[in-house]
């Protein structure tokens, strides 16, 4: 039986040491982002969270990324996220991480949208709305992100949220 299921594959590309900055050395990040560069905070986060060139430390990388969306950096803020849904550098906390995703799913943020679904369809922070899941899975499925697209056709499919639609939900998977 198929079930939604929450867009790890996003996680793990935002993750992924392979995205990084290559040739950009930890002390030049660590300089732009002691001067403010959101995109150097970020990045400098994520290596922290993926020990990409220094050691881990997650409370580190929830520092460096909390800086970064405050100045509303999209990845940034879904980054904090998923430090705050998983307790990861910071004390866990389901409300928080789903305002964070809301922040960067507002903005258009693909991997954002389709997490702000799975809390909605769990009523994880949230109250539980199967109707704000699908539309939020449609918008990051309509962007091409693949756990986003078994999502919704996986609505599609049941019905949960929209009406059952099997020609749709083929369409997405």
């Amino acid at each position: 039986e198929l079930e939604a299921r929450p867009a790890r594959a996003a996680r793990a590309e935002c993750l992924r040491a392979s995205s990084l900055p290559g040739a950009m050395d930890v002390t030049e990040l660590r300089r732009k982002a002691d001067q403010g560069d959101g995109e150097a905070q970020c990045a400098l986060g994520q290596c922290y969270s993926v020990t990409h060139n220094v050691p881990q430390d997650y409370a580190e990388a929830a520092a460096l990324f909390r800086r970064a969306a405050d100045q509303g950096h999209l990845n940034a803020q879904y980054r904090l996220g998923f430090c705050y849904r998983d307790g990861t550098g910071v004390p866990q906390d389901d409300r928080e991480a789903a305002r964070l995703f809301r922040r960067a799913a507002n903005k258009g943020h693909a991997g954002a949208q389709c997490e702000l679904g799975l809390c909605f369809e769990l009523g994880s922070g949230v109250p539980q709305d199967q109707d704000e899941a699908a539309r939020l899975y449609c918008l990051a499925a309509e962007q091409g992100l693949a756990d986003a697209q078994f999502n919704y056709g996986v609505f599609c499919d049941r019905g949960r949220g929209l009406p059952q639609n099997f020609g749709e939900a083929a369409r997405y998977f």
